[in-house]
């Protein structure tokens, strides 16, 4: 039976007490939510989205105070991107509390904790006593969801409720951010709050490691992710993007204003060479070339600063075969 859409937050609240799954609106994209206590519905998630489940999940709460309960150390470092950067597009990789399941955090010794900036998503929190885990809403490997409609099309008889919040204002997962050593911070996966600003607040002592593992630390680790069935081909900022012709199966995706508006088989990320925009519409964009059934697609990166390393990040796991 399909999913039941709605905009109530005390029926998402009921149904993740009651330990079935809900997708929940964030500001980054839609998340699959199950109480992240209860190893059954923690288990239907990974059977619903097919994840293995040697990759980790993020956990959520309402407040700061409400989801470092979950973690057994705090460094000063992680406690001063929580209170800059919370609610936001933050994930913190802390030691965990011996109460989260090893189910959740792949029997790793660390569990990863977020606050979401969504209206609607913090009330459903608010309104229940126990941390939700909440991958993306989608079935692994495909492109993350940033509509409820999204959800419904690839997930909607898998789960139980859909919380409609309308489209994710920043369209990338969150960044992630490790203090298994509290001394050496480390980036895992790029997101919606740039390197930039984690410089900024850490006084620019921050590693990046984001490669492929075969058993991640962190979600969105893996080399090949959020593909299209489309097949990818990128080629760099500034390189002259190929002509197509009609019919042929091949789109081309560019990006700023040397390029001009989406026409045919072109699409513009952004024409105005806004990386906010981009990164709103791409996880659309990869989702549209399946549904028009390309059978190919040349994909110009982006610049390599602000939301533009994460959006390339996205690019370069999803043309991965």
């Amino acid at each position: 039976m399909p999913a039941t859409t709605g905009t109530d937050p005390a029926a998402a609240a009921a149904h993740l007490v009651a330990g079935r799954l809900v997708a929940l609106p964030t500001e980054t994209v839609y998340g699959l939510g199950a109480n992240a206590l209860d190893e059954v519905a923690v288990s239907r998630v990974f059977a619903a989205k097919n994840r293995p489940s040697f990759d980790p999940l993020i956990i959520h709460q309402a407040t700061a105070d409400r989801i470092l309960a979950w973690v057994s150390e705090l460094p000063a470092g992680a406690r001063r991107l929580a209170e800059a950067l919370w609610p936001g597009p933050l994930t913190l990789v802390l030691p965990r509390h011996p109460a989260v399941p090893d189910l959740v955090t792949a029997g790793l010794p660390t569990v990863a904790v977020r606050v979401p900036d969504h209206e609607l998503t913090r009330a459903v929190l608010a309104a229940v006593d126990f941390p939700v885990a909440a991958p993306s809403a989608n079935p692994f490997g495909y492109v993350s969801p940033v509509t409820a409609g999204h959800v419904a099309d690839r997930l909607g008889d898998r789960l139980d409720y859909i919380l409609d919040g309308g489209a994710c204002r920043v369209g990338l997962e969150s960044t992630i951010v490790s203090f298994a050593d509290p001394a050496r911070p480390v980036v895992l996966r790029k997101g919606g709050t740039t390197l930039e600003e984690l410089r900024d607040l850490t006084g620019g002592e921050l590693a990046v490691m984001t490669h492929g593992s075969s058993r991640p630390a962190a979600p969105g680790m893996l080399s090949q992710h959020y593909a299209p069935a489309t097949r990818l081909e990128l080629i760099a900022p500034g390189q002259p993007l190929p002509v197509t012709e009609a019919g042929t199966g091949h789109a081309v995706v560019g990006f700023g204003p040397a390029h001009g508006p989406s026409r045919g088989d072109f699409v513009n990320l952004s024409a105005s060479g806004d990386l906010a925009e981009a990164a709103r519409g791409l996880f659309s964009l990869l989702r549209s070339l399946d549904d028009r059934a390309y059978r190919r697609a040349t994909v110009q990166l982006l610049p390599e600063r602000g939301l533009g390393v994460a959006i390339n990040d996205r690019l370069r796991r999803a043309a991965a075969r």
